[in-house]
């Protein structure tokens, strides 16, 4: 069961920063999952929200800050994060915005092309299934994950349309059959966010492919 740090090691240490994703490193992960968005000059950017006003000191949307700009606020690149990782877990890379489809898709390409990495370092995410159809457009190899919080016979549908690997579902979503399901059609079942004991043990009954967590080191 792969143990899957979400936005690092969120539980530890503050969410989707460079220090975040060492911890989760440190912890054992398997995986680890963060979400991204463009800054003002066009860079794919490791951040939850659409502003920096909950996670930084300042306000304002982040495509209205370059890359340079955000840098001071411990918001990383995430070419910086593959630079970190360096193929020691996978990355899963959910997308918040379409436009950050193509970006991503071209990073991914570029790193297995020139440095070597391999299709299986990467999932992309996303709850904005356009994004996810672009990126499967771009490029079939790469995985497909089919994030959902409300209608899981839904996301199915859309994973076995686009071939994907993996179905993200809220984990409240989940029954032992369900799992079973998405699982007798060959997709990856990644449920999120699992953070208390009994959860953790609740989920584990159901046999998923993997837990993504705040806490990597309750696995």
């Amino acid at each position: 069961m792969h143990k899957i740090g979400h936005r690092g090691a969120k539980g530890h240490v503050a969410e989707n920063t460079l220090a975040s994703f060492q911890k989760a490193i440190e912890l054992g992960v398997d995986g680890i999952e963060l979400d991204v968005h463009l800054s003002l000059d066009g860079k794919v950017m490791v951040i939850h929200d659409d502003t920096v006003d909950r996670t930084t000191s300042a306000k304002g949307l982040v495509k209205d800050f370059s890359a340079k700009e955000l840098k001071p606020f411990d918001i990383p690149t995430l070419e910086s994060v593959f630079e970190l990782v360096k193929q020691k877990c996978f990355i899963n890379i959910e997308l918040k915005t379409f436009e950050t489809a193509d970006k991503v898709a071209e990073l991914i390409e570029r790193y297995i092309s020139e440095k070597h990495w391999k299709y299986d370092d990467f999932i992309v995410s996303s709850f904005d299934w356009n994004a996810l159809q672009q990126v499967h457009f771009l490029n079939d190899k790469i995985r497909i994950g089919v994030l959902t919080n409300t209608d899981l016979d839904l996301a199915l549908a859309f994973a076995k349309f686009i071939k994907a690997y993996s179905v993200h579902p809220y984990y409240h979503l989940l029954t032992a059959e369900n799992v079973t399901q998405m699982q007798s059609k060959n997709f990856k079942v990644y449920p999120w966010t699992i953070n208390e004991q009994e959860d953790i043990i609740f989920v584990k009954s159901l046999n998923v492919d993997g837990i993504i967590t705040d806490f990597p080191d309750r696995i």
